[in-house]
């Protein structure tokens, strides 16, 4: 009897003690062994970057859809469901193909050390090589140099703003994370380069230069603005007049400037790129939660949730408050041991009347709601703790009926919440 995906993914993850362990020596020697399905992959666009690579692959995906080209797409981490990381041609993966994949996998690997992360991204690249499509994204999971993806010949790269975040497993300077992003740049591919701080554009223009990799530099090769409600894009080729993104949030704008510089490089027509910023989804960024038994149980209040969990992503969100219309905004938080909660929280304190903490439940490394709490409190946010969810909810309703409620601070709370919402 065939076992379901969840058994499988339990068993990997007793495949190595850590969870994180960078190095790719694991992922070539699994790739051989299933007969180096990397190199089979429809053309690979490669997304690297601290924020915004989730939307720059979900607006690409859209482009290049409203073209009719069927499209790879592996993402992570999942909110709900596994199956969320890997479309095939466009599809989520079904439970079939997942299982079928997940089991060669491990039936290949012969019990050797290997990590939940590596072993799953070459159930991806498995389905992938397996299945025809014209494009494969591949978005990188942690820092990019050393990244379980960062073992096929890409089409092109794509660098998207790089800050600080995971400087446990990248180094603790701009220019060290910038280095480990960089690593994703391949002798002579292009490489599309989003806004960058100037010590992190430097490193990635020097990795570029060695490998002759040509460079497509906000900036400098593709201008992007917002004037009214409209976008405009420019590059060599000329000028687009498009709609705003779907994607809410003026960061988006500099997100979308970067999947135009991509569509444009694969010579889509204005079609595609208007289609890659208004049909465009991705949960969990600014998501407006307006049905489901959450958004049903806060009514009218507005129910509004981000995972977003550094202080770049911190700046991000505060910045697309500045752009809704004026209404008592309750931060719901939860965020890992792992973070700099502080920085995150700093550019919020200047939008929430409160903050109520909670942990994330089923998590190990979540931060106790009081440290969370007290970060808050340090930054000057009113703050409090509630056991779970549920009464967070119910504390900032009876208070405050019509508010906008933002629950914050972590995918893995963002995942739990797209649950409870159903």
């Amino acid at each position: 009897m065939t076992q379901s995906s969840d058994v499988i993914l339990a068993r990997m993850m007793a495949l190595h003690p850590k969870i994180i362990d960078l190095t790719l020596d694991r992922m070539w020697r699994l790739l051989n062994a299933l007969g180096n399905p990397e190199r089979r992959l429809p053309p690979v666009i490669h997304i690297a970057g601290t924020n915004g690579k989730g939307s720059t692959l979900a607006m690409i995906r859209a482009g290049l859809e409203a073209q009719g080209k069927r499209v790879h797409a592996y993402t992570s981490p999942h909110l709900a469901q596994f199956h969320e990381r890997i479309r095939l041609a466009g599809d989520l993966i079904s439970e079939d193909a997942l299982t079928e994949a997940l089991d060669r996998c491990y039936a290949a690997n012969t019990g050797e050390n290997i990590t939940y992360f590596e072993i799953t991204t070459c159930a991806a690249l498995l389905a992938f090589a397996e299945t025809p499509a014209d494009f494969t994204l591949l978005e990188v999971g942690l820092g990019g140099r050393l990244d379980a993806t960062n073992v096929m010949d890409p089409a092109l790269c794509i660098i998207t703003p790089v800050d600080l975040d995971h400087q446990q497993y990248l180094g603790d300077t701009l220019p060290l994370i910038a280095g480990e992003k960089a690593g994703i740049i391949k002798r002579g591919v292009p490489c599309i380069v989003g806004p960058q701080h100037d010590d992190a554009m430097d490193v990635i223009e020097r990795a570029a230069a060695r490998l002759g990799a040509p460079i497509i530099a906000y900036g400098q090769h593709f201008h992007v603005s917002r004037e009214r409600d409209h976008l405009i894009y420019q590059d060599e080729t000329g000028l687009l007049d498009l709609p705003l993104p779907a994607l809410p949030g003026p960061h988006q704008i500099q997100n979308a400037g970067a999947v135009l510089a991509a569509l444009r490089h694969f010579g889509a027509d204005e079609t595609a790129c208007e289609a890659a910023l208004t049909n465009a989804t991705w949960p969990a960024r600014m998501q407006r939660l307006k049905t489901g038994p959450l958004a049903d149980r806060c009514a009218p209040a507005e129910l509004w949730l981000d995972g977003g969990h550094n202080p770049a992503a911190g700046k991000a969100i505060a910045t697309t408050l500045d752009t809704l219309p004026n209404r008592p905004t309750h931060l719901i938080c939860g965020m890992l041991n792992t973070k700099d909660v502080r920085g995150f929280m700093e550019p919020l304190a200047a939008h929430a009347q409160t903050l109520t903490a909670v942990a994330i439940p089923g998590e190990t490394n979540t931060l106790p709601a009081q440290t969370t709490a007290d970060a808050a409190t340090a930054v000057g946010i009113t703050a409090t703790t509630a056991p779970d969810l549920y009464a967070a909810l119910d504390r900032i309703i009876a208070k405050t009926p019509n508010a906008r409620i933002l629950i914050c601070g972590s995918l893995y709370f963002a995942g739990h919440v797209m649950r409870e919402n159903g």
